[in-house]
């Protein structure tokens, strides 16, 4: 095995090159919070001045109002939540893609939340806080005020995708179906417009609201059109992207090259995963993620896919010369999140194949970096990681064997009191040291346990689980 470059040691002036980009990504994340709290604020405010609270002593006037906040901070949410989905590269950098989807599941639940609450004070206090008068009131709006047909597709849109993006019924979805139908969130949020600007005097009852939503709402779909739409489509026109070769690396997993124009113009790192559709077989509009096992060069990249049921089965039949659509690179689990000399990586299954990447992509020098890479099958890799260790001086420790009990991420074949004394015995020093985890969400969270317990700080934990 030849590698494909081999990286000069890290220098301190390199650490703390690496160490600006991580505080400049800390002041992305301090923005993006600032920003979103002071528009809570600034809507609160205007219902505060607007009566807002003057009108909870009744009970008809004190729905509305409620129904009034309630619908201005779910519009703030639901906006909130666009940006999060729209592959902002200056929000992808700074929060990675695991976080970015934990905040866009609470910024969304709570947001349709909120939506419902809305509905229904809203409703009931233009029913005059009659129930009974509530389900005449509800047909009257929707049928006689302009845009509540839209809003109703849209609130349709939006239980669609909430009802799916419940972790029971993901489980009985494949990721391309529940991927597709999440799309529709735009749809709704797109049919909402109408609605909030039309009718809701919050929202157009002084120029300056009207230049907060106005502008709100512009910059989120600017951020999809641009991010999520011209992007892509600029970047795979000018790429091109074509299968090299398929390559069998063991039971049901292959790895997969591609050749394309300027990859050397394509901004990605070792470690960094894309969206992956692939032409000339069935359902190739569905997307799939897959991180690059082989640090980027410049003239190829190469992911390393599993067949578990879905349409990642499909790798192995891909013809040479296909065309591969991607969208990225996303992902934070890059020598961008680094900011100390020595390294530590844990992986699991094919979770290896990011941490191969960087095991190959990372400056260092020998014994800096080390991997624990546990596995119930044959490893993957096993002559190139043997070549990253004589010629890089990567430390690389095996862990087979399944896991040797429920509260454990260790394999079988560990012999050591508890998961804690393994770790800090094999690396002694893991609290100084930068860790990228990589697995299934269940076994990450055990090793997120023993790296808290041996002292590592959580901003020097970057993590990445695979399986959705």
């Amino acid at each position: 095995m030849t590698l494909l470059h081999e990286p000069a040691p890290a220098t301190a002036r390199d650490v703390r090159r690496l160490g600006a980009r991580a505080r400049r990504d800390a002041g992305v994340r301090l923005a993006a919070g600032s920003t979103l709290w002071l528009s809570l604020l600034l809507v609160t405010w205007w219902w505060v001045t607007g009566g807002g609270i003057g009108q909870l002593g009744g009970w008809a006037t004190g729905l509305q109002s409620v129904g009034r906040i309630t619908g201005l901070t779910s519009a703030v949410l639901l906006l909130a939540q666009v940006l999060l989905m729209a592959r902002v590269p200056v929000l992808e950098r700074a929060f990675g893609q695991d976080e970015l989807a934990r905040l866009h599941r609470i910024v969304g639940f709570s947001s349709f939340n909120l939506m419902l609450a809305h509905l229904v004070t809203i409703t009931w206090g233009y029913a005059g806080g009659s129930l009974t008068s509530t389900p005449r009131t509800l047909w009257d709006l929707v049928v006689n005020y302009p845009g509540m047909l839209l809003a109703t597709a849209a609130t349709l849109c939006l239980v669609m995708v909430v009802v799916t993006s419940v972790r029971a019924a993901r489980r009985k979805l494949r990721y391309e179906s529940w991927h597709l139908l999440h799309l529709y969130a735009y749809l709704g949020v797109g049919l909402a417009i109408p609605h909030q600007l039309w009718t809701g005097t919050d929202f157009t009852s002084s120029t300056g609201r009207q230049v907060f939503w106005w502008t709100s709402w512009g910059l989120a779909a600017a951020g999809v059109l641009v991010w999520r739409v011209a992007l892509p489509v600029w970047r795979n026109v000018r790429h091109d992207l074509r299968v090299a070769a398929v390559v069998p690396e063991g039971d049901g997993i292959v790895s997969v090259h591609f050749t394309g124009r300027d990859l050397h113009r394509l901004p990605v790192e070792a470690g960094q995963f894309f969206t992956w559709r692939f032409h000339g077989r069935p359902g190739w509009s569905r997307a799939n993620p897959y991180s690059l096992s082989a640090a980027p060069d410049g003239r190829s990249l190469r992911i390393t896919v599993q067949d578990v049921g879905d349409g990642s089965g499909a790798a192995a039949g891909l013809t040479v010369g296909s065309r591969a659509w991607v969208e990225g690179p996303y992902g934070r689990l890059s020598p961008r999140a680094r900011g100390r000399h020595k390294v530590l990586m844990i992986g699991a299954g094919v979770g290896i194949t990011p941490l191969r990447a960087l095991a190959e992509g990372l400056d260092y020098a020998p014994g800096e970096a080390m991997l624990l890479y546990r596995t119930s099958a044959a490893p993957l890799f096993v002559d190139e990681l043997n070549a990253l260790a004589q010629h890089r001086g990567l430390v690389v420790w095996g862990l087979p064997g399944r896991r040797r009990g429920p509260d454990s991420w260790l394999g079988s074949g560990v012999d050591a009191p508890t998961d804690l004394a393994a770790l800090t015995s094999w690396v002694p020093d893991v609290a100084e040291r930068d860790v990228y985890l990589c697995g299934p969400r269940v076994w990450t969270d055990l090793v997120l346990r023993d790296l808290r317990a041996a002292g590592v700080p959580e901003h020097h934990i970057h993590l990445e689980n695979f399986g959705w």
